[in-house]
């Protein structure tokens, strides 16, 4: 986390703390013994030792749009943008090594909160094997998180790699993240097992960090929905992806999803196929691991995904 002279962040009184307070504070949390961080925190960049070839992507999260406070903890929020960049970092077949986290807060937050924000981040970069080594802090009208990751690999797994004969596979039963959406936006208390668990999911998603993709031919993250991402798929490879929707119904959790939904009065499949940030991984190949769902056949687009009325697929709150 650098710290820059003269900013409109340098001068944070009326907040009652300084950049300076919040830098060391994150610095705590974002401490390594990595050897390969030859200079972390502290000073204008970053310097690491990497691989030959790198993986490198950012995600923005902006309140209200991306997250809501009424909605989810400092924590919990932390881990969520955490999540989505390590998820597609994984989504290459890469491994994730260090992370670059830039804030934009406003003059109504307060230090506890960013506290809490640091210790999910820090949290879910250990799941995942990654190390904070920077960032940048800033003022602004509307807390804003954006994080970059930095990953290695050395043969990257691409959409565009899947072949006709492959089976399709998803690491995890999708649909939970969008079964806890439902929930709080009908306003209506978690007060079953199952309830708790949807919004939960949503709230953190549960990413599998030591799913093995390494015999995939081609690999991406559901973080858009699995229709979406799946016609990506199909698009970059010049296939049809033919989904098997009774599949599904053997995948852990699904019966629990579909009991949910009925309770909800809503289509699990719209939750399977349209939700969106579970985080779970779609990939084609023979014999991987999680569930089997379909099969790549020669032609275009994807089938099997069909729902009750047009997909309704995952999209910011507003």
């Amino acid at each position: 986390m650098r710290q820059v002279e003269g900013t409109p962040c340098s001068r944070l009184g009326a907040m009652g703390f300084s950049e300076s307070d919040v830098i060391s504070m994150l610095n705590n949390h974002f401490a390594t013994s990595d050897p390969r961080v030859e200079v972390g925190i502290g000073d204008d960049a970053a310097v690491i030792t990497g691989s030959p070839r790198q993986v490198i992507t950012t995600d923005m999260a902006v309140e209200s749009v991306h997250f809501k406070r009424q909605w989810s903890s400092a924590f919990d929020i932390g881990r969520k943008v955490t999540a989505a960049n390590l998820a597609d970092i994984l989504a290459m077949g890469a491994k994730p090594d260090y992370l670059v986290v830039a804030l934009s807060i406003n003059a109504a937050t307060e230090f506890s909160w960013l506290e809490d924000l640091a210790r999910g981040i820090a949290h879910e970069a250990k799941l995942g094997g990654a190390h904070v080594v920077g960032g940048d802090l800033t003022k602004g009208e509307a807390i804003t998180i954006s994080i970059a990751a930095v990953g290695s690999v050395h043969e990257p797994i691409l959409r565009s790699g899947a072949k006709v004969g492959d089976s399709i596979y998803i690491s995890a039963l999708p649909g939970w993240s969008a079964a806890g959406l439902a929930l709080l936006q009908n306003n209506q208390k978690a007060g079953t097992e199952i309830e708790k668990r949807a919004v939960k999911l949503f709230q953190a998603p549960s990413i599998d960090y030591a799913y093995n993709s390494s015999n995939a031919n081609s690999l991406c993250d559901l973080s858009d929905a699995l229709i979406t991402q799946a016609e990506q798929i199909a698009k970059a490879s010049k296939v049809e992806l033919a989904f098997d929707p009774e599949l599904f119904s053997e995948c852990d959790g699904f019966q629990e999803l579909r009991e949910l939904a009925s309770q909800m009065n809503a289509d699990v499949y719209q939750w399977i196929f349209a939700g969106g940030e579970d985080h779970v991984f779609l990939s084609t190949g023979t014999d991987l691991p999680g569930f089997k769902v379909g099969k790549v056949r020669a032609g275009e687009g994807v089938s099997g995904l069909e729902m009750k009325k047009e997909p309704d697929t995952w999209r910011h709150f507003n």
